[in-house]
């Protein structure tokens, strides 16, 4: 075996062993962007891709409210003029209901969502 020829066997050996890695490199998170009010999640329902990271961003424009999705035991408080980011990963397809757990007002119990995961 010449020395290019080892070389080149190297080198494909090497590119062949890096692969898993650059396969599981992270996917890049789904962004969805929610609004919540006095008595709604706008959008109330939203899709995604089950297995892949998930950011959900919320703003919440007049009242504390609250996040709650209990099938994952996520719970947040969404502060009023303020961003918050809720990373989550569905592993399985599914539905996954959320509430506001903050007392809000009457109408308080119709505040609720849904997020669809996909297969």
């Amino acid at each position: 075996m010449t020395m290019s020829t080892r070389r080149r066997w190297m080198a494909r050996a090497l590119g062949l062993a890096a692969l898993p890695l650059v396969l599981k490199a992270k996917a890049e998170p789904q962004v969805v962007k929610v609004r919540a009010e006095r008595f709604i999640y706008t959008p109330r329902e939203f899709t995604v891709k089950a297995g892949q990271p998930v950011v959900i961003e919320f703003t919440s424009v007049d009242f504390v409210h609250g996040f709650y999705m209990p099938d994952l035991n996520v719970r947040s408080d969404l502060v009023p003029g303020k961003v918050t980011r809720i990373e989550l990963n569905p592993d399985k397809p599914g539905v996954y209901d959320f509430l506001c757990d903050n007392f809000c007002g009457d109408g308080h119990e119709t505040m609720h969502g849904r997020m669809i995961a996909q297969a």
